[in-house]
């Protein structure tokens, strides 16, 4: 294992971070992720691939990709243009072909001829059997016709008889269909009346906890106290609520929330996207790690919040909030 590796590794390993989740943030092969811990560079598929898949690993890491290629500069092989190997020609001369197969060449000569034979057999065999159907037909139609006009006027007899009972059947279907018709829909009527009051529940919930989240956000402050390396301090004062959420845009970041007492709220991968919310209003302190903080939002009570650095400039971001609920202070 190189020291790059090494670093690497621990880098990983001190995040949380399986080569499985490092896989799913990089797109990179879990075997390449393996090789380059390893510093078995012959996994690649090309060299020129290497200094690629070391940059994206330490971006989802949260590595400075730069000073990481100069001080392992020595690990890192250059980029460079692989020759192609040459392909061997499949093309064989005449006198290459086994003398074995000669005899065989022979008999690919009458093939043609054997073909079209089978051919000529084959067409004459569709048009017989054309030809008997054909005859099949006009016996049995001739047959029909000289059929007895009684076996016509019992066949009516049947059918009306067979009409009458069907009538009385159906009579008896149509009163029992209606009576389920009925009952069936005092049921979707029962339904759709306490899906109309659930829904009308929850959009009360929902006005009511805006408002509140509204009347907060007057009063609120959300301001810096202490910023240093990749880590900033907030508080947050003049609201009876502290709501955290987090929502990853553009691509999948690591996310680790907790509690001043060290307790995950949430410590795993977040999806392009996806939005996590958490409630923290019985806490005094609480920790956010972001991973990968280009394209992440936060919000506090519902009001978008800056993060505390220049995402382009530092990758992985730790913002603590320290909270203080007004009716405390």
């Amino acid at each position: 294992m190189t020291d790059l590796g090494q670093r690497l590794r621990q880098e990983r390993e001190s995040k949380g971070l399986s080569l499985e989740d490092l896989q799913k943030l990089t797109k990179i092969q879990k075997r390449y992720l393996l090789g380059i811990e390893e510093g078995n560079y012959e996994v690649m598929p090309g060299k020129f691939y290497v200094r690629a898949f070391i940059k994206q690993y330490c971006e989802a890491i949260g590595l400075d990709t730069d000073a990481i290629f100069e001080e392992y500069k020595s690990d890192i092989p250059s980029t460079q243009t692989e020759d192609m190997p040459q392909q061997l020609s499949r093309v064989r001369s005449r006198k290459e072909i086994p003398q074995h197969t000669k005899g065989v060449s022979k008999a690919y000569d009458y093939l043609p001829t054997v073909l079209v034979v089978a051919g000529v057999v084959v067409v004459g065999i569709i048009i017989w059997v054309i030809a008997q159907n054909i005859v099949s037909d006009k016996n049995k139609e001739q047959a029909n016709q000289e059929a007895p006009n009684s076996e016509v006027q019992q066949s009516n007899t049947q059918e009306e008889t067979n009409e009458t009972t069907a009538k009385n059947d159906n009579s008896k279907s149509e009163d029992e269909q209606s009576a389920a018709d009925k009952k069936e829909q005092e049921k979707e009527k029962a339904a759709k009346e306490k899906a109309a009051k659930e829904k009308a529940e929850k959009e009360k919930a929902k006005k009511e906890k805006a408002e509140k989240e509204k009347k907060d956000s007057g009063k609120q402050e959300y301001k810096e106290v202490q910023k240093t390396g990749r880590s900033a301090t907030y508080a947050l004062s003049g609201t009876d609520a502290f709501n955290l959420e987090v929502t990853s845009t553009q691509a999948d970041t690591w996310l680790d929330v907790k509690n001043g007492k060290g307790n995950a709220f949430f410590s795993s991968i977040l999806k392009k996207g996806e939005t996590k919310e958490f409630d923290l209003t019985k806490e005094t302190e609480a920790r956010v790690n972001i991973g990968y903080s280009p394209g992440v939002e936060l919000k506090v009570n519902g009001k978008a919040v800056d993060l505390p650095f220049d995402s382009s400039k530092q990758v992985r971001q730790v913002v603590t909030i320290q909270y203080q609920p007004a009716e405390a202070q």
